[in-house]
């Protein structure tokens, strides 16, 4: 199987039910529950792809099972590097969205399923607990069987899937930090954290990880309907 061959384009109708559906996950409590550990995964996963781009030093991501993470790396407390690192969470999931979004517009699903497929095997040498270890291996799995065994109506219904919710409900972490800071809760978030380095207010960072989500959404979803 050529993962750079073409594929036909998914049908309007499966984009859209697949986009209502990955609304539902959303914004349905009992849902969201459990699929936001896709999102928690994107977001550490970033956190780590970011600190070794900057050459920091990655040492262990931990996926939690109330949906939390950390990604613990190791290089100056200052500086660029430090910054992007920390910047690159609540982002993280809306741009692989984007990026499979704009996969999927150019017809290459097989391409998507696989390089997701990298890198959640790439995350999970740096995972260091076994609820992380679990959550990596059952999502890895799931791409892996689709990839092989799916029909290419069940990859192209799979890719949508999970393009959309990586889009819409990457929008919805940093509402949900919004919250917990109005409350006065989160004191260490991605947020607070960059905010005491870099002395601009964490509001600020929080607006910017809700225009880039917006944006990916906006971006990503004309991608997926074709227009």
């Amino acid at each position: 199987m050529d993962p750079f061959r073409t594929q036909a384009a998914p049908v309007e109708w499966l984009v859209i039910v697949t986009g209502v559906a990955a609304l539902a996950v959303t914004v349905i409590r009992g849902l969201w529950l459990p699929a936001r550990n896709a999102i928690t995964i994107a977001h550490e996963g970033g956190h780590g792809l970011v600190a070794l781009a900057t050459g920091r030093r990655l040492e262990a991501i931990r996926l939690h099972s109330d949906t939390s993470g950390l990604t613990v790396t190791r290089g100056r407390p200052t500086g660029l590097g430090v910054v992007l690192t920390l910047a690159a969470g609540y982002p993280a999931a809306p741009l692989l969205g984007l990026g499979g979004a704009a996969l999927i517009g150019t017809h290459r699903v097989t391409l998507l399923l696989w390089s997701a497929t990298a890198l959640l095997l790439a995350l999970l040498v740096m995972v260091r607990n076994a609820y992380g270890v679990l959550t990596v291996l059952l999502t890895g799995g799931a791409f892996l069987l689709v990839s092989w065994l799916g029909s290419p109506e069940v990859r192209s219904a799979f890719a949508c899937a999970v393009v959309w919710f990586l889009l819409i409900g990457g929008v919805r972490p940093a509402f949900e930090l919004q919250a917990k800071r109005r409350h006065g809760g989160a004191p260490d978030s991605d947020a607070d954290q960059l905010a005491r380095l870099t002395h601009v207010p964490a509001g600020v960072w929080l607006l910017f990880f809700h225009v880039v989500a917006i944006s990916a959404l906006i971006g990503g979803g004309r991608w997926l309907l074709g227009l």
